[in-house]
């Protein structure tokens, strides 16, 4: 891999890698000492320019402990606030000697963009570019799926896995979701079922195309009445600071027709887990009986979200020869 922008962009034996290679990570930060010396005197530049806790907190640490120098970048504060581009942000980290740069942005295709610019040197990795894609979400969620689903308690047993025959029901705000998006792809390329549930007013224009089933019945889904048994479901964040409109009729309405409670959680078989990408709306998408409850991996996501980001971040400087 060069860069790091799109599950569409990871072939099969590339993304089961990563999930590998996380896999190792994770082994090493059991340690008393957590730390590799793998990137010692790389530079990791963390360049946000929207707001975000879990994501560059995870590639912070995810750095850190590869022995990598971070430079921290938020947009509030610096230069972008008084008009600076993006090129100009990207040629100013170039001539510090910028190794890689992880980039949250809000429009959709500044990552690709910063990439083929020329901007940079350096690896670009995308932490979530507006509505478009989110990858190192989607491959944390399969890493803590894979560990669930497949070789019981022995990481020996999941390497080279995949989760082949595996359903996942993801329900939400897909229409605004960049994680519903990497999940969808990725998800496909391991070969896995998605079923996608929302109201019809928040589902994007040609999801027809996407490798998934959709429905709007989030029980039918639940029941394994769409594509058959269920192995996990996935809670998207509805995400009210991007919605303008009505795009259901209450919060209310929403929460007792799509939202995932102790009762939904009944429907599905005893192995099934609970995801979500957080941050949470506890009582509108989620309960916090549900959130809290012995089914639900939303704290190992973040978890694992250490161990997925410092293999992808040693994939991309490090190669296979380190």
């Amino acid at each position: 891999m060069r860069h790091l922008l799109s599950t569409a962009d990871l072939s099969h034996a590339e993304a089961v890698r990563v999930l590998d290679v996380a896999e190792q990570m994770a082994a090493t930060q059991q340690r008393e000492i957590k730390k590799l010396p793998t990137l010692r005197g790389r530079t990791v530049v963390n360049l946000f320019f929207e707001d975000s806790t879990r994501t560059r907190i995870s590639f912070e640490t995810a750095a850190k402990r590869l022995s990598a120098d971070v430079i921290t970048f938020s947009a509030k504060g610096s230069s972008v606030s008084k008009g600076e581009s993006l090129k100009d942000t990207a040629l100013t980290l170039q001539a510090m000697g910028a190794d890689a740069v992880v980039i949250r942005h809000g429009s959709s295709g500044a990552p690709l963009r910063l990439a083929r610019s020329g901007w940079t040197s350096g690896a670009v990795l995308n932490a979530g570019d507006g509505t478009h894609e989110h990858p190192t979400q989607a491959l944390l969620d399969a890493f803590t799926l894979r560990r669930h689903l497949v070789g019981g308690g022995d990481a020996a047993d999941r390497v080279g896995a995949d989760l082949a025959g595996r359903h996942v029901v993801v329900v939400g705000d897909v229409l605004h979701s960049r994680v519903a998006r990497s999940n969808v792809h990725l998800l496909h390329v391991l070969g896995a079922r998605t079923t996608l549930v929302a109201p019809p007013t928040l589902l994007p224009i040609g999801v027809e195309t996407w490798p998934c089933e959709v429905s709007y019945d989030l029980d039918a889904a639940l029941a394994g009445d769409v594509q058959g048994p269920v192995d996990a479901v996935m809670a998207l964040r509805v995400q009210l600071e991007r919605m303008d409109a009505a795009y259901f009729p209450s919060a209310r309405e929403y929460s007792r027709r799509y939202g995932i409670d102790a009762a939904r959680l009944g429907l599905l078989p005893p192995h099934a887990s609970l995801l979500h990408p957080g941050p949470m709306n506890r009582g509108l998408e989620i309960t916090a009986e549900a959130a809290d409850g012995a089914r639900s991996r939303i704290v190992e996501q973040v978890t694992n979200g250490v161990a997925v980001r410092m293999a992808a971040l040693y994939l991309l400087l490090a190669g296979e020869d380190a």
